[in-house]
């Protein structure tokens, strides 16, 4: 959001930055607006925006990026625009570009813009991104990312617009329509800004499956299977970006996470993509590339013929009854809790193997045991 903040990520070892989203538009933003969802002792799984695009004035923000791309010249810098017209996004391309960007990020998705000409309610209309794409490629030569709303049923539709408008890629995905908490006393949804709230942005690592499905079913798409996408969404640890990158990204974006952790976490996320790599005797990162995508197949073909038991592990097991509760008041009934042993015995005849107790076990004292074939031929699986 300015140079100083830009300058010590660099410094910390990101490869780039995008600088905050530059536009005509100042915005004025609410005080407070951020709000947090929790779960028991997590303090942070999802996190709430209603923070606009950059509040700084234009010319102050293109100097930043002069500033940037002089002082650290091997690193990338990518500038987001967000405007209200054609000639808007094609004058921000030319300014920026002359500014001394490397890539133009073209903001069609933020969800609290206080325009309706801006952010996710362009992003969600076809039409405009690639009218908008075209403004910016008459701007501008350099490479353009086309940002993607997940406020959307088919991220697919937009997506194929935007390079059909010029965009050179896609990042994805930027937050999602949002109401976290309410206050109970007050009976107002937070942050309370005099009395109110709104909906707006929510992001963290609670998003990260959404992220991940887009980010999927755009690499599978025969008209996008070839474009470079931008994974953002979640991502907080080396295996976070890892996934993105074996679902097609070739790319890592991360925000919410150093809001709460600082830029310090790209040290842990380099060594251990590095030590993945070397145990597996990989070179080249862009190998990792997609290659999970072929084991990720329609609902409809997934192999149904078996069951797979859970298997208790006696000498793990603290008896405490979580995976009797949630089998009995949640599941199938199939497990029997004798209150004064406190054992735990399954029930085969009514287990159906969906594993449910594996994940609520606080010790991983379950795993996975005998395999019931329904056609009663005994095969090879991969589990």
């Amino acid at each position: 959001n300015c140079y100083e903040m830009c300058a010590k990520a660099l410094e910390t070892g990101w490869g780039g930055l995008v600088f905050k989203t530059l536009g005509f538009y100042i915005p004025t933003d609410c005080s407070p607006r951020f709000d947090a969802l929790k779960k028991e002792s997590t303090n942070f799984i999802g996190f709430k925006n209603m923070e606009q695009i950059s509040e700084h004035p234009l010319e102050e923000s293109l100097e930043a990026l002069r500033k940037l791309k002089n002082n650290y010249p091997t690193k990338v810098i990518v500038s987001s625009i967000m405007g209200q017209s054609e000639k808007e996004w094609e004058d921000l391309a030319r300014l920026v570009t002359e500014a001394g960007a490397d890539i133009i990020e073209c903001n069609f998705s933020c969800p609290q813009m206080t325009s309706h000409e801006m952010g996710s309610d362009v992003g969600q209309n076809p039409v405009l991104v690639k009218q908008y794409c075209q403004a910016v490629a008459k701007g501008s030569k350099l490479p353009i990312l086309a940002k993607m709303t997940p406020n959307i049923g088919d991220m697919n539709i937009p997506a194929i617009a935007s390079i059909e408008g010029g965009a050179s890629g896609i990042s994805a995905i930027n937050t999602i329509k949002s109401i976290t908490n309410i206050d109970l006393d007050k009976m107002i949804g937070l942050p309370i800004v005099n009395g109110k709230s709104s909906i707006s942005g929510y992001s963290g690592k609670a998003i990260k499956p959404i992220a991940l499905r887009f980010i999927q079913q755009m690499r599978v798409n025969d008209k996008l299977k070839d474009v470079p996408i931008s994974g953002i969404g979640g991502i907080e640890t080396w295996k976070d970006a890892l996934e993105f990158i074996l679902l097609g990204a070739s790319n890592i974006q991360v925000t919410t996470a150093v809001m709460q952790y600082g830029y310090r976490i790209v040290e842990d996320m380099i060594s251990g993509l590095s030590y993945f790599m070397e145990e597996r005797k990989i070179d080249k990162l862009e190998d990792l590339v997609g290659i999970a995508n072929s084991n990720i197949i329609p609902a409809e073909d997934i192999d149904r013929s078996f069951v797979i038991y859970p298997d208790i592990d006696k000498d793990r097991c603290i008896k405490c009854g979580r995976c009797y509760i949630s089998c009995f008041d949640g599941g199938h009934q199939a497990y029997t809790y004798n209150e004064e042993s406190r054992e735990i015995t399954l029930n085969k005849d009514k287990c159906v193997g969906c594993h449910l107790c594996s994940l609520v076990c606080p010790v991983q004292a379950i795993n996975k045991g005998e395999i019931m074939f329904r056609d009663g031929n005994t095969r090879n699986i991969v589990i």
